[in-house]
């Protein structure tokens, strides 16, 4: 069976991932699954969500030789100007509480109507036998809440709220935000592009 290589470390971002992939004729490893180094990282240095994920899935790819997914995804926040954007997740250093608090605290004031906000997701696949790359884009968009809600998710999900569920996306189930998410939405067709484009060929089906 062939091998999805996931661009991620993270305890909750991968079974979020597998979750939306599950069925696909794959098996799923993340970076914790391969011999690179403890700690590798793939630098980011694009001013673009499209080109990060670009930079990391075809670096990875190249790495490992395994058919590579990989996505970047900020939050924009329109009362800032859209910031943080590609910088989200290096908004503040520390930890993901650190990260809300600034953001919170940079909104001090500002009245709900004007704290629209989106998360964008933009996912790239890269498969280095074929030297194919692919890539898709999800938004969600919401209001950042006036303090921190829930306790699942990451990131920022504890700060944005949902008017539609009522809720922020950290008081969510898995399977609750993978319906409304960012990332939901762009594995989904992240899903499509993969049984379309890179599994239609000499794979078990």
């Amino acid at each position: 069976m062939k091998k999805l290589l996931i661009a991620t470390r993270s305890k909750g971002k991968f079974p979020e991932i597998v979750r939306l992939l599950e069925g696909l004729p794959l098996e799923f490893l993340n970076l914790n699954d391969t011999d690179l180094p403890d700690g590798y990282e793939v630098e980011e240095p694009a001013f673009t969500f499209e080109g990060n994920a670009i930079i990391k899935a075809m670096t990875l790819g190249k790495k490992t030789g395994f058919l590579s997914l990989a996505e970047d995804a900020g939050l924009e926040v329109d009362a800032l100007g859209g910031r943080p954007g590609v910088y989200s997740a290096r908004y503040a250093p520390g930890t993901d509480e650190d990260r809300y608090n600034k953001l919170l605290g940079e909104l001090s004031g500002v009245p709900e109507e004007k704290r629209t906000a989106r998360f964008r997701t933009v996912a790239a696949i890269y498969d280095p036998e074929t030297d194919k790359i692919r890539t898709c884009e999800g938004v969600y968009e919401g209001v950042i809440a006036e303090k921190p809600v829930g306790s699942n998710g990451f990131g920022f999900d504890p700060v944005f709220y949902n008017k539609e569920l009522g809720k922020t996306s950290a008081e969510m189930s898995v399977d609750e935000k993978n319906s409304v998410s960012h990332r939901g939405k762009a594995l989904r067709a992240a899903r499509e592009i993969l049984e379309k484009e890179f599994l239609s060929h000499g794979t078990e089906k």
